[in-house]
């Protein structure tokens, strides 16, 4: 199809210093839960991303010396690091992307667990979080180190084959924005003070860079304008323009953001698309080189808007180029109902910050590009004659069939009640959670397009009618159900008192049941479901409070950047959070709670319960099934498997992973070794 010339400007070519980029598409560095670990897996997600349009496709930040060490990064510490970097940048090259490396020393952030060097900071202060250490002052010889380290690094950089050298001032993680800011800078020489003597540090590792490259790499900078915290910070109103004002011409790309890393990418529940502009839509006025910023966009219309009006020069992406690696592309070819559409719900961050390889509740092939052989935008075509039954169109079973159609199967897809999604449809009505729909729109427009895949609503499946099905393939994807008797993590047995009470779970409430308070809801899950069922309730007028085990309500949360603006939401509604209590009993107009620390009791009003605990699969209709096997032999029915919350109740990322991984193995029983590549450490040198 043609581009539509709505959007030629788009596509247009951006200089960057020598180089250029081939359109106007920047995947933004971001982190992936791989790095120095699985280097060839990193490598393959980036070239992807270049092979789906994106002109230019970024590593995840780059630790530069041993003072400065992550474990799930990437790093140049010496030329042994180069080669596992240069086949990314080889990936990317392929298909005429260039490659951004962001070089990173994180200061008072680096905790250096395995390299035990003493962290390092513009001001003697405490690491960041808990960790019971503290970072140095810089003196002269640490900041010519600095100097030297980074120095050497870009030059390994430009060795890997990089284009784009990052020099990294953002998300309050770098050591140059730790010296940039006045409240991590309380020093009294040519270094602190005034915000010339502020931005020195970052003035001469940008020239040192330059220095270094000559005309071969384009230089960027990437900063935060904007740390959200008033007179305390550097704000978009003040010193975030002052520093634009002393160093707008230096680098030949300014890549801006707000600070910290739980404000620059905000999920979907507390912010709208292109939250950041009214922090950055200055900066254009105060430098002439391109601009580049994010903002979870996903909309061409919208990223048209940005150009004309002068705000961005590049549209700037990490996490919708984790959902749709092929977003540039599809844009070109004007298939945006092809679209998959970031929902904002940081699961990606998750599997970072737990050192995971990267996972996306979108795109399910999001990590697993080199792993398994899974591409986001190719599946191979059918090699059997199976027909295929799903029963459950929730995230599991729409993924399901969307992948089989694609394969060339002849699927049925059927659901009992008369909407799709599942899980998904029922909780994008909670409070904060709408995109989240996304996921259900996205594969109920694909199979729309799918002439091979039948839908059929309000079927609720039995045992017979599946044997009269006709199919050889069977995915039982029924979802599961919220327990009704308070077992989970704190409780193996049953709540007592709770045939006295008015008992409810997350099942209820997005049903419509009536409820009446006050309530307690007892969140003993402690991911996003407890919070939001206060929040709902609290709106409906009800008093609430919430009882967890844990010290702050969705606990889990604090991996998906939410955890702060979660409690501040409830408390905020009026909602008392009672922290590190479990719910021990319940009559018919009290509760109560046990702190799990102490064992005494507190009295809490209670007219209804709401129970966020653990979840049964519903898995039935599997188990009828999986009981008669020779009934199932009669009806021609080779395999019988469970996918999504069936199986086992996880995340929506879980369910629709599982469903694309039945789709590709077609119920392949787990072998006696790995199911995916993996690569191991090289050996030192002969002991």
């Amino acid at each position: 199809m043609a581009r539509d010339p709505r959007y030629d400007i788009l596509f247009e070519p951006v200089k960057i210093g020598p180089v250029t980029a081939r359109n106007r598409f920047y995947q933004a560095p971001h982190c992936n839960g791989m790095g120095r670990t699985h280097p060839t897996a990193m490598a393959v997600m980036r070239g992807v991303k270049a092979e789906g349009g994106w002109a230019v496709v970024c590593t995840e930040q780059c630790d530069i010396h041993p003072t400065s060490e992550t474990t799930r990064e990437i790093r140049l510490w010496d030329d042994r690091d180069i080669p596992a970097l240069a086949r990314m940048t080889a990936q990317v090259h392929k298909h005429d992307s260039l490659a951004g490396i962001e070089l990173t020393h994180m200061g008072y952030h680096a905790y250096n667990f395995t390299s035990r060097e003493v962290p390092l900071a513009p001001s003697a202060t405490p690491v960041h979080g808990i960790l019971p250490a503290h970072a140095r002052e810089m003196d002269g010889t640490d900041i010519a180190d600095y100097r030297r380290w980074h120095r050497a690094a870009v030059r390994r950089a430009k060795q890997a084959g990089f284009d784009i050298i990052v020099v990294y001032a953002g998300h309050g993680l770098s050591l140059a924005m730790h010296f940039l800011s006045p409240r991590t800078n309380r020093r009294a020489d040519a270094y602190g003070g005034s915000l010339e003597n502020r931005a020195r540090l970052l003035r001469e590792i940008i020239e040192d860079t330059k220095d270094e490259v000559g005309d071969s790499c384009g230089i960027a900078v990437r900063i935060a304008v904007d740390e959200l915290l008033g007179k305390a910070g550097i704000a978009s109103d003040r010193e975030g323009r002052q520093v634009l004002d002393l160093l707008g011409e230096l680098p030949d790309l300014w890549d801006v953001n707000v600070s910290e890393w739980h404000n620059d990418s905000q999920t979907s529940r507390f912010s709208e698309e292109g939250y950041q502009e009214p922090y950055i839509s200055f900066v254009k006025q105060h430098t002439s080189k391109p601009v580049v910023g994010v903002g979870r966009y996903t909309s061409p219309d919208r990223m048209v808007s940005l150009i004309k009006k002068g705000v961005l020069d590049m549209i700037g992406a990490a996490r919708p180029s984790i959902a749709d690696p092929f977003l540039p592309k599809k844009i070109e070819e004007g298939r945006f109902d092809d679209i998959r559409e970031c929902i904002g719900c940081n699961i990606c961050v998750a599997s970072d910050m737990l050192s995971a390889p990267i996972r996306c509740t979108q795109n399910p092939t999001m990590g697993e590009e080199w792993r398994r052989g899974w591409h986001p935008e190719r599946i191979a075509a059918k090699d059997t004659d199976d027909t295929v039954l799903i029963v459950g169109a929730g995230p599991a079973g729409l993924e399901a069939a969307m992948s089989l159609g694609r394969r060339g199967y002849d699927v049925m897809l059927a659901e009992a009640g008369t909407e799709l999604g599942g899980r998904v449809a029922r909780e994008c009505r909670l409070p904060g959670l709408s995109a989240w729909g996304r996921v259900r729109d996205y594969r109920a427009g694909q199979l729309n397009q799918l002439a091979n895949v039948g839908v059929y609503l309000d079927s609720a499946m039995t045992a017979d009618s599946v044997l009269e099905s006709q199919c050889t393939l069977i995915a039982v994807a029924t979802g599961c159900t919220w327990r009704r008797d308070g077992t989970g993590r704190t409780h193996a047995d049953p709540v007592p008192g709770l045939g006295d009470g008015n008992i409810f779970t997350p099942d209820d409430v997005m049903a419509g049941v009536s409820i009446t308070g006050p309530v307690v809801v007892f969140d003993d899950d402690h991911y996003y479901m407890g919070g939001v069922i206060a929040e709902k309730l609290s709106a409906d007028g009800h008093e609430v409070t919430l009882i967890t085990p844990m010290a702050e309500a969705s606990a889990w949360t604090v991996y998906t950047l939410e955890l702060d603006r979660i409690q501040k939401r409830l408390l905020e509604a009026g909602i008392e959070i009672l922290g590190s209590h479990r719910l021990s009993g319940l009559g018919k107009h009290e509760a109560e709670a046990t702190c799990v620390h102490t064992g005494r009791t507190r009295r809490l009003a209670c007219a209804s319960a709401v129970l966020v605990t653990g979840q049964d699969p519903d898995d039935v209709l599997y188990k009828a099934l999986a009981r008669d096997q020779d009934a199932m032999a009669a009806a021609g029915i080779r395999h019988v498997v469970r996918i999504g919350d069936a199986l086992a109740p996880g995340t929506i990322a879980a369910a629709t992973w599982s469903g694309h991984r039945f789709a590709r193995e077609l119920g392949k029983r787990v072998a006696d070794e790995p199911t995916y590549r993996y690569e191991l450490p090289a050996l030192a040198e002969p002991l």
